[in-house]
């Protein structure tokens, strides 16, 4: 199971929203880089970088996304409102490990078919955020008429890999991630990264023996409830 520590940027800091709301959001850090190369100093392989004023529509922290890749000295999963290709193009040209497709994978199947053909399974996850089990979208605003499975099973057949699957009624609760939803996607025979709700070392025991990929760890660590070296020590018992 591998550890993504979280960089949720807005206003180019590093926050963490609570249940997806743009308005409840607390800052921990200015620079978004020495957060990264704090995490690498712990030990950690990859980060998970998210610029929330894009995934909002209230602006984007672009020059300081291309930065972060440049600078971090992290394998780097990028998302947050990468909703056109060119978007998706611009992160990868620009060095991200994986990108993360959002709300296109919802409404735009050939979009993500085309980007599959392009970069391969490796380069790209798709992020299915549900509320109620239905696919949520456009900032966790607005719910589609369509399962969180069901938008899995068809980035399944479309030749996705990787799915980072987050319960937004979790997000930044510490309220635990969402396993059930989690593992029915597993079972598809996608790689799962479990996000949102993580806060506690047996959390991340539940994820590792849930036979899931991964798990996104923000708000836990943030606030000290457990560092990112024990963490990863779990992740990889």
């Amino acid at each position: 199971m591998e550890l993504y520590p979280a960089v949720d940027v807005q206003g180019g800091r590093v926050v963490r929203l609570r249940q997806g709301d743009a308005h409840r959001s607390t800052a921990y850090a200015e620079d978004p880089v020495a957060v990264a190369h704090a995490f690498a100093r712990e030990g950690a392989r990859w980060v998970h970088f998210v610029d929330l004023d894009r995934a909002f529509g209230t602006g984007d922290n672009r020059d300081l996304a291309r930065r972060f890749l440049a600078e971090a000295g992290l394998q780097t999963q990028v998302g947050g409102g990468l909703r056109t290709e060119a978007a998706i193009e611009e992160m990868v040209a620009w060095g991200a490990t994986r990108v993360v497709i959002g709300t296109k994978a919802a409404t735009d199947p050939a979009m993500v078919e085309r980007l599959l053909a392009r970069h391969g399974p490796e380069r790209l996850a798709v992020g299915i955020d549900a509320k109620d089990g239905r696919v949520a979208v456009r900032g966790w605003t607005e719910v589609f008429d369509v399962t969180a499975l069901e938008l899995a099973r068809r980035v399944h057949a479309q030749g996705a890999g990787t799915v980072i699957y987050t319960d937004v009624a979790r997000d930044g609760m510490l309220s635990g991630p969402d396993l059930d939803g989690a593992r029915a996607i597993a079972a598809l025979g996608l790689d799962v990264i479990a996000s949102g709700g993580v806060a506690s070392l047996d959390d991340l025991r539940r994820v590792r023996a849930a036979g899931l990929a991964g798990a996104i760890v923000g708000r836990a660590l943030y606030e000290g409830r457990f560092t990112l070296a024990e963490g990863l020590a779990c992740g990889a018992v």
